[in-house]
């Protein structure tokens, strides 16, 4: 497999300008993408306990409700979590992220990660809705506070505070 590259310094951090790699089917002409970029990312969660997640993610965590529909026995709610971003691990550094935060390696494939204004604070609300703590609030060697924590719905949770903004 060949690197992406060139590689570019920006802010501390290293990142790929393009990535052309015949193995893997990446290439050719992303421009009329990356005119029209990404507008939103949504993370569509399925859950069995509808109203039990509902109620944590909205009324607990606070997240603001945008939207919300109904079919024939079946609900969704779209719930604004401010600005989202994707980041992408290997395994490797998820097994680091996790041994900071966790002391263990402890998620799946998936985690959800939420900046809040005061993650101790927060782990508690969650703990008393219902939340398994993971992890209590750990600082971390990229400066921020974080809790992990098991929420409805499946999914395991990160609540950070940055330390420096």
């Amino acid at each position: 497999m060949r690197l992406p590259l060139p590689l570019k310094e920006r802010g501390g951090c290293i990142r790929f300008l393009g990535v052309r790699d015949r193995e893997h089917g990446i290439e050719g002409d992303y421009k009329a993408m990356q005119q029209s970029g990404v507008h939103e990312l949504r993370l569509v969660v399925t859950t069995e306990d509808y109203d039990r997640a509902l109620h944590f993610y909205r009324d607990v965590l606070g997240l603001k409700e945008r939207a919300a529909f109904a079919s024939a026995g079946g609900h969704v709610t779209i719930l604004e979590a401010g600005r989202a971003t994707l980041e992408l691990t290997d395994s490797t550094h998820a097994e680091f992220i996790d041994k900071v935060e966790v002391g263990r390696r402890v998620a799946g494939h998936l985690r959800v990660a939420f900046e809040v204004d005061d993650s101790t604070a927060g782990t508690r609300a969650l703990e008393a809705a219902g939340a398994t703590v993971l992890a209590e609030p750990t600082r971390t060697p990229w400066n921020s506070l974080n809790a992990r924590l098991q929420g409805p719905a499946g999914l395991q949770l990160t609540l950070f505070t940055e330390l420096v903004k």
